[in-house]
């Protein structure tokens, strides 16, 4: 009865292009990352204590070796260990803002670098790099991911279905983000450990309606913006290249209540990542940026001079 004629009327969704239109079309970003796993059987991985933990996921599924590295204050490699012929290096491309150092990167490692873009939705792949996106970090999709890799696997997957997963994203529009807080948490929650799937038609058929180009000058003049008011108190050193397009802006300071400020004024800012926390000792830059980081919203969602006149009357600068 897919293909039924009659009945009610579905959502009216344009059939447009995907972003990422050559990519592969999966259910998750951390099931790219599986996938890169398991089509070039990588017998260890080095991953960035800087990382969210579902991105040990794909490790443990699979029982690969793995070892932390550390970053800095320019959130790039201290070091960039030897690795052998059967081994990976994975960087995350933090905040989208970090480009230049994976061009870096991917001279040292060649095609054994694995690139996180899950925060660079519209950085480039490098040709021979293999590369994944998470959509949902930039737009309100309920999951997806999108992966660039040279090598393929020769398997079957199934088509996910995301129409549980989408009840937050519709609550939001009637009564607004408050309301469907717990159910985000529940779609969110909801993805881990899920197996290697193609990207449901829901989550499809959306991304085929964004408007990418209006998106990407809103992110970047807002991000210009906030730059001018807050870059002589950012403990951070930032830069925005003619190609790059942020996430966020990260603003690093030593103010301990600087979230909890804005929380409580309604201006909703996530904590990258608790689990640092566990992870890393409380002298190590990792544990100081997840402790001081704000990431403050940017997004096509908004108009910065507004945004501007709410954050800066709560900051200490």
């Amino acid at each position: 009865m897919k293909d039924a004629i009659g009945g009610y009327f579905e959502l009216e969704l344009r059939k447009g292009e995907h972003y990422h239109k050559d990519a592969i079309r999966l259910n998750t970003a951390r099931n790219c990352f599986e996938y890169i796993l398991r089509a070039r059987n990588y017998k260890k991985v080095y991953i960035p204590y800087y990382t969210c933990e579902v991105m040990l996921e794909p490790i443990h599924k699979l029982g690969i070796p793995y070892e932390f590295y550390h970053i800095n204050y320019e959130l790039e490699p201290e070091i960039t260990p030897s690795i052998k012929a059967n081994e990976a290096f994975l960087y995350t491309n933090y905040f989208g803002l970090k480009q230049a150092c994976i061009e870096e990167l991917s001279s040292i490692y060649g095609n054994q670098l694995i690139v996180d873009n899950a925060q660079a939705f519209y950085a480039k792949r490098i040709d021979g790099i293999d590369t994944f996106y998470s959509p949902r970090k930039f737009f309100g999709v309920p999951d997806g991911g999108y992966l660039y890799t040279d090598c393929k696997l020769d398997m079957e997957f199934p088509q996910d279905k995301s129409y549980e997963r989408m009840h937050h994203l519709l609550i939001r529009i009637e009564n607004g983000a408050e309301s469907g807080y717990n159910m985000f948490k529940e779609a969110e929650s909801s993805l881990g450990n899920r197996p290697i799937m193609h990207m449901s038609n829901i989550t499809d058929r959306i991304l085929r309606n964004i408007d990418y180009d209006s998106a990407i000058k809103v992110r970047r003049m807002n991000f210009a913006i906030l730059h001018n008011k807050l870059s002589s108190s950012n403990l951070l050193c930032l830069n925005l290249d003619e190609e790059t397009v942020p996430m966020v802006y990260p603003y690093l300071s030593d103010d301990p209540y600087l979230n909890n400020r804005l929380i409580t004024n309604k201006i909703f800012v996530a904590t990258y990542w608790p689990n640092v926390f566990d992870w890393c000792s409380e002298n190590s830059t990792e544990y100081r940026i997840t402790q001081g980081l704000t990431p403050l919203l940017l997004d096509q969602r908004y108009n910065c001079k507004h945004l501007i006149s709410k954050y800066i009357k709560l900051f200490n600068v």
